[in-house]
């Protein structure tokens, strides 16, 4: 083997070290993006709105997003060119950080849904509640008048 063959394989060896050690580290970058057990689960706020709204702000994944965007670019790179000896690592792994991305996402847009509806709902049973006070107090102010009918009736 020609002393040119030796340094192309070195080189191709350094190279895929590099891409997989790239891969491994856009998918800590995801993974660290992603939001924090605790912050999903304690919300601080005054009212069922601001807990959504807190809890929406702490599902945001954009950055993860973007880390698994490029943990999947290096790594087909590596796959396309056979830089790897073994990939089913990475592969587990692109494909747990991409799962929990969706599910996180997912809750997100399911917060988001909630943070347009609870309004419209509390709205619903105020006005509701407003009709409520508004007939017991037509059917006080009906037996008011029955009563003074009454008294009438027997001062008669």
């Amino acid at each position: 083997m020609s002393q040119t063959t030796l340094d192309e394989d070195e080189l191709f060896g350094e190279a895929a070290s590099e891409v997989r050690e790239d891969v491994e580290a856009s998918l800590d970058e995801a993974t660290t993006a992603l939001p924090d057990a605790d912050d999903v689960w304690e919300v601080d706020a005054d009212n069922t709105l601001g807990a959504l709204n807190a809890l929406r702000s702490a599902l945001d994944v954009g950055d993860a997003e973007d880390a698994l965007r490029d943990a999947k670019k290096w790594y087909t790179m590596g796959e396309r060119a056979d830089a790897f000896e073994d990939a089913a690592d990475l592969e587990a792994d692109i494909e747990r950080v991409e799962e929990t991305i969706a599910d996180v996402a997912a809750a997100e847009e399911q917060v988001g849904d909630l943070t347009s509806t609870v309004p419209a709902l509390k709205n619903a049973l105020e006005d509701l509640g407003a009709d409520e006070t508004e007939v017991d107090s037509g059917d006080a102010d009906a037996e008011s008048d029955d009563a003074d009918a009454e008294e009438a009736e027997a001062a008669e």
